[in-house]
Parts: structure tokens; C-alpha cells; sequence
């Protein structure tokens, strides 16, 4: 159910309703992501696009190689695993990479968001997965958030950490309590599938 005591929004024939997801890492978002697609949401992942920059934008190629040498490219763009050699337990080196792909995520994002709003018959629903979305400020840039979480141990066993990330991330009772819909993601894919329905179904009726 929502956690916030405000009037949601529901779709209209123009203007799709911008959704978030977000939660832990290992919390299953990305399950949720696909949950919303197979029920009729447009669907897109920050990760995958940061993902993408890394592989094809000349501009953040060039600042890479400037920080960190040319060794952190390959054949197909930045290495992300050397990437994450220097990044993941520096967080001034992780500050700077995030200053340089987080415009240009939320601009690849809202042109996104404006082309669906643009087509002929647009989605009732826009979802996008945001792992770092109320540490970074994004949720004013949606009209509903939900938020993934799951038990220490399961997260842990679906997705094992070698470094201090969930450290920098804000704690998972305060994301719930902001969050319009949580949900606990200790269950079968069926079982968040039936939550994403009823979601879907309050804001898309």
C-alpha cells in the first residue's frame, strides 16, 4: 500500500506516470523492472544506461582516460571492471565518476521519458530502476517511487558485496518511509509479480 499520505497519480491518454524504482543491492529491482514491463510499463534501467556511456560516449571516454590513463579502456569502451578496481573502495575516485555520469544519465532519462510521452498511443507507465535515487535527489524528478527491499542474508546470497557500497547508501527504513509503495522481496517472482499488478493497477486503471 502507499506510504505517503498524498494523492497519487494516475495515468491520462498524455501524460504516462513517472515511476522509480529503487532499494538495496540484491534487493531484486531489477526483477520488479521486468515485472512492470510484462505489464505493459515503458521500462528502462540507469545501470544499463550507464553501461551504455561507458561503452559508446567519446566524451566521458576522453574524461576516463584523462583521470585514470588509457589503461581503462578496451575494445569495447571502459573497462568496467577496472573501473571498479579504482572506484569501488575509493570514494573520492567513486565521487568523480558518479559528478561525470550522473548528468548525463539524467539527460539520456528524461529525453527517454519525453519520447514515450510523444508517441502515438504512449505507455499508461514509465519505470525507471535508480539504485542510487534519494542519495543523489532524483525522486523529485518522479511521481511515484517504490522501493525493493529483502532480508540481509538473501541479499547477500543473491548478489555478494567485495566492497563498501551499501555504506554510502541511505538506510533502508528511511527509503521505505519515503517510498510511495515497499515492498519486502523475500518471496517467489509470482509473488512480485501479484505486487507489481496491484500497483499497475491503482496507478494505470
Amino acid at each position: 500500500m502507499p506510504r505517503r499520505s498524498r494523492l497519487l497519480p494516475t495515468s491520462t491518454s498524455k501524460n504516462p506516470v513517472a515511476v522509480a524504482i529503487t532499494g538495496p543491492i540484491g534487493a531484486g529491482k531489477s526483477a520488479a523492472l521486468a515485472a512492470f514491463a510484462r505489464h505493459g510499463a515503458a521500462t528502462i534501467s540507469s545501470d544499463e544506461t550507464v553501461h551504455r556511456l561507458l561503452r559508446t560516449d567519446p566524451d566521458v571516454r576522453r574524461e576516463l582516460v584523462e583521470r585514470f590513463g588509457p589503461e581503462v579502456i578496451g575494445r569495447d569502451g571502459a573497462d568496467r571492471a577496472k573501473l571498479a578496481e579504482i572506484v569501488f573502495n575509493d570514494s573520492d575516485q567513486l565521487r568523480w565518476l558518479e559528478e561525470l555520469l550522473h548528468p548525463l544519465v539524467v539527460r539520456d532519462n528524461l529525453a527517454w521519458r519525453s519520447e514515450q510521452e510523444s508517441r502515438a498511443d504512449p505507455p499508461r507507465l514509465t519505470v525507471t530502476e535508480v539504485p542510487l535515487l534519494y542519495e543523489t535527489g532524483a525522486e523529485r524528478r518522479f511521481d511515484v517511487v517504490v522501493v525493493v527491499t529483502a532480508p540481509d542474508a538473501l541479499r547477500r546470497e543473491r548478489r555478494p558485496l567485495a566492497d563498501d557500497r551499501e555504506q554510502r547508501l541511505l538506510p533502508e527504513e528511511e527509503k521505505v518511509a519515503l517510498a510511495d509503495y515497499a515492498y519486502l522481496n523475500d518471496g517467489t517472482l509470482d509473488d512480485l509479480d501479484e505486487f507489481v499488478a496491484g500497483v499497475v493497477a491503482k496507478l494505470a486503471p
